[in-house]
């Protein structure tokens, strides 16, 4: 909670910088975003390769654990394809690009931007950057405070799919705490698969 509440101080004190041109940047000229994108990218492959959670979920892989994963996927993208049906300006596949960051807030953002630029233009394509990250950061935010009522109701894997890639970090405490221990591998596995997925699943989307 706290992670996520920084972000949006943070992403707010952008806005306002932005507004009042404290710091002119022509990010256009300056391809700023893209060093950004670079650098999370490298983010992702640093934190999975050397998590110390990475051999314990390789030595418990079971192939029924993809059912996991594949469910999380599905069921965000098909509840992202129906929220385009209320979102005139956006399309399908916008909104799926959107969902497909699953609470991964900080890369999905960047790269939608990124790659949807060339087609919208700089402003749509921050405004859709700015939807994948507030949407994505309440992803986290409810699947954190929602954990217990989740578990209840639909099950001890609930709160590891609406979690999304959080279910190996941020998560994990709420999830062992409700779906229980025995549930850790579990959740890291997921966290991974569904942490690798999301700029392959992403860029796909986004080029549609």
């Amino acid at each position: 909670m706290k992670g996520s509440l920084t972000v949006i101080a943070f992403f707010a004190t952008g806005c306002l910088l932005g507004l009042y041109h404290i710091i002119p940047l022509d990010l256009q000229k300056t391809n700023l975003s893209m060093y950004i994108l670079y650098a999370l990218m490298l983010q992702v492959g640093i934190s999975i390769g050397s998590s110390k959670d990475l051999s314990q979920a390789v030595r418990k892989f079971q192939p029924k654990l993809l059912l996991i994963p594949l469910a999380t996927v599905g069921g965000t993208l098909i509840f992202s394809a129906i929220a385009s049906l209320l979102l005139s300006q956006w399309s399908l596949f916008d909104c799926m690009a959107v969902g497909s960051g699953f609470a991964y807030y900080s890369l999905s953002s960047v790269l939608i931007t990124q790659i949807k630029e060339p087609s919208l233009g700089l402003q749509l394509a921050t405004e859709l950057g700015t939807i994948a990250l507030l949407s994505n950061i309440f992803r986290e935010m409810m699947s954190l405070v929602g954990a217990p009522l989740l578990a209840r109701y639909f099950g001890k894997f609930a709160p590891i799919s609406a979690a999304g890639v959080n279910s190996m970090d941020v998560v994990l405490p709420a999830i062992t705490q409700y779906s229980g221990k025995d549930m850790i591998p579990i959740a890291i596995f997921h966290g991974l698969l569904i942490d690798t997925s999301v700029p392959f699943f992403v860029s796909f989307f986004c080029q549609l």
